[in-house]
């Protein structure tokens, strides 16, 4: 059985000494000790070790950790010291400690001038680290010896690493909890998404929930919200959801939208228990529109439609309110259900109250003749009911509880509950939460559409839109937006985030399992004058701090490519590090030249530069890399802002680059990291002789990127 070593970092003094032992013995016998990182004031231990049935706390781990390392013999009295006095945070009592040990350094790189670190090395940075005062004692000159060694120190992985290591196990603990939070919907802590809601009415086993997109678009990112909390709520309270596809407007709907619905959908992980159409229930709807004229609920009107709006807009009654039951029925039935040349100047009006202060019951729209063909029902309607008055009415008789849709409705709910009890309808509860916001972006279909017809885009999938599949071939993955829709939660505040939000909790999923690959943009060659007569090529890790990512092939040659703006930054001669080979010392020539001699032997810690390289090999591959920027130039639209006059033309960037061989194994979608340069996904694969591969850059959370357009 493995050791279990827990740190507790919310402890006063920080075990990192503990930490980095337990660290470096699984470097050496991996999988030895199992590290926990706690997150919890109320806890009073430091650290504690479970090793072979025994358990050790606070200052007894340091000394088992040593003997399970059996490396080096542990200095007891400076362990006994670092667990005292060098804890306090006191000046007078830390300089007179801290002066013996500065002098004991003086003419040592390690404590017990070793040719690296050791046990007694790392209990003494340790305990140093997890002082608050170690800033202040790092600048006095009077411990310039400490200072060098710490800082000597730091730059070894397992310890310079182990404080990002504890802050980043932290922050999945926030993480796992948020999402353990919102799985069992506990009420929120601090800034933690809440998602303990007054949902009216819900009873275990028995709640309801449904997701009725429209198929006249692909989902944006707004739709991928109310999908993910309708499931989430259906879920918690055992019960169903139900999607439905809103197909009442022929005009605009296409089974190629309904497809890639469905697509999205999967790929969230959204399965409903069943699957309609609103056009399932036509002809119920009819009838139902039937009994609403008949009980004088409903009429119809020719008022053309800018003298209509107008009327709406200042309470005025319409000419056709008082018609006759027997003429309105005629006119449904007849005029409007043929699409007569008269039924086609007509619609059918709910009458509610015409003058009502909330202006969606003033007499709202409910059927609308359309002549163009149902891509389900054919030419068999001629005429369809509009969103407000067919979705209460499939709500109530497919057994939906719960409708949960965003606040720009709320106006629109009164109108949804008198269609219900206008219809003698079962009652149906309404939750509403906010829509997401994205600063420079718009989230309307119809302003999404207009983009793809004029151009503005290449279709609904392009990288640069705010839909699911957009946002997927930009490099998003589902585990962020599911992140980032729970950290949210269902709050009603209206918002406008930023985008780096969402980019950043990407990161977070894609750092940890990106290969890292080399991509030299404005190549300048090297000629390597001790470098190897005939290329050689290597297996090193495609992610240095990820085995499980795999290997990859790098070619080591006397003619290596490097980016012009790294070779225009060093002096004539300069010693650099060629990251993944050694120091090499580079000579700029007067004819232009570019060469180099190896000193693999150097220490990289005293090199200015570590740079990319490729070897300038037949292997190299064309690469295409794209980056983008916002299409609309302001923050935030106004209702009385134009638009159009906001929209950005001006948004792709392509520049062209040398990539390592490895590419050429990569396919579409694949997510990598360039060294140096940033996040990427591969777009496109190369179909015949000459073409690139294409990637887009993958925005990591930061408003400007390492690459490319400054935002």
């Amino acid at each position: 059985m493995p050791a279990t070593l827990t740190i507790n970092a919310k402890s006063p003094v920080v075990k990192y000494n503990d930490l980095v032992l337990a660290r470096l013995i699984n470097e050496s016998k991996p999988g030895s000790v199992e590290i926990i990182i706690i997150d919890d004031k109320a806890v009073k231990i430091q650290s504690k070790l479970e090793l072979d049935g025994k358990t050790f706390s606070d200052n007894e781990v340091y000394p088992e950790l040593v003997k399970v390392l059996g490396d080096g013999e542990l200095d007891l009295s400076l362990y006994e010291l670092s667990n005292t006095k060098l804890t306090l945070k006191k000046f007078d009592v830390l300089n007179e400690e801290l002066e013996k040990i500065n002098s004991h350094l003086d003419l040592r790189t390690f404590y017990n001038d070793t040719v690296t670190f050791g046990v007694n090395d790392i209990c003494l940075w340790g305990i140093l680290r997890s002082n608050g005062l170690m800033g202040s004692i790092l600048k006095n000159k009077n411990f310039i010896n400490i200072s060098r060694w710490y800082s000597h120190l730091e730059l070894y992985p397992a310890l310079g690493e182990s404080h990002n290591f504890i802050q980043q196990e932290c922050k999945n603990l926030k993480t796992s909890q948020k999402l353990k939070n919102a799985a069992e919907g506990k009420k929120k802590e601090g800034h933690k998404a809440n998602f303990d809601i007054d949902l009216p009415g819900a009873k275990v086993g028995e709640v309801v929930t449904r997701f009725p997109p429209e198929p006249s678009g692909y989902l944006h990112i707004g739709h991928a919200k109310a999908a993910l909390l309708n499931q989430y709520f259906a879920n918690h309270f055992k019960g169903k959801l139900l999607i439905r596809f809103d197909d009442t407007n022929p005009s605009k709907e296409k089974e190629e939208y309904e497809q890639s619905i469905i697509e999205d959908l999967a790929l969230m992980e959204i399965k409903g228990d069943s699957l309609s159409y609103t056009s399932d229930h036509f002809d119920l709807i009819y009838d139902y529109a039937l009994k609403m004229i008949k009980e004088g609920k409903a009429y119809c009107d020719d008022t053309d439609v800018e003298t209509m709006r107008e009327e709406r807009g200042e309470g005025i009654k319409s000419r056709r309110r008082d018609r006759s039951v027997e003429e309105n029925l005629k006119i449904f039935t007849e005029d409007m259900k043929n699409a007569t040349e008269e039924g086609l100047k007509h619609c059918l009006r709910a009458k509610i109250d015409y003058e009502a202060l909330n202006k969606t019951l003033r007499d709202p729209v409910i059927y609308r003749c359309n002549l163009t063909p149902h891509h389900r029902t054919g030419s068999k309607w001629k005429m369809y009911p509009t969103y407000d008055f067919c979705c209460p009415i499939v709500d109530s008789i497919e057994g939906v509880t719960h409708a949960l849709r965003t606040t720009e409705y709320r106006d629109r709910n009164a109108q949804y509950d008198w269609m219900l009890n206008a219809m003698d309808l079962r009652k149906v509860h309404i939750y509403d939460f906010a829509r997401v916001n994205f600063v420079k972006t718009l989230l309307s279909k119809r302003k999404l559409q207009w983009m793809v017809d004029e151009g503005v885009v290449s279709n609904w999938d392009d990288p640069r839109f705010p839909t699911f599949k957009g946002v997927r071939r930009r490099g998003m993955t589902v585990k962020a937006l599911r992140d980032f829709v729970i950290s949210q939660g269902p709050s009603r505040n209206v918002i406008n985030l930023e985008w780096n939000v969402i980019w950043a909790l990407n990161k977070k999923v894609i750092d940890p399992i990106a290969p890292r690959h080399v991509c030299i943009q404005d190549p300048v060659v090297v000629e390597i004058e001790d470098g190897p007569a005939t290329p050689e090529i290597k297996k090193l890790p495609k992610h240095k701090k990820n085995a499980d990512v795999g290997e990859k092939d790098v070619i080591y040659s006397k003619s290596i490519l490097v980016e012009r703006e790294d070779i225009e930054a060093l002096e004539a001669t300069e010693e650099v590090t060629f990251m993944d080979w050694g120091n090499c010392i580079v000579t700029k020539h007067a004819d232009g030249r570019v060469t180099g001699k190896l000193n693999l032997d150097g220490d990289f810690k005293k090199t200015k530069y570590k740079l990319t390289w490729l070897a300038n090999t037949e292997d190299k591959t064309a690469i295409k890399i794209i980056d983008f920027d916002h299409l609309i130039t302001k923050d935030k639209i106004e209702e009385v802002d134009n638009w159009k006059d906001f929209i950005n033309y001006d948004t792709q960037f392509e520049s062209t680059g040398i990539a390592d061989l490895n590419i050429k194994n990569m396919k579409k979608g694949d997510i990598l990291q360039f060294e140096r340069k940033g996040y990427f996904i591969l777009d496109k694969v190369p179909e015949k002789e000459g073409d690139e591969f294409v990637f887009f850059t993958i925005p990591d959370g930061k408003q400007v990127n390492r690459y490319g357009v400054k935002k």
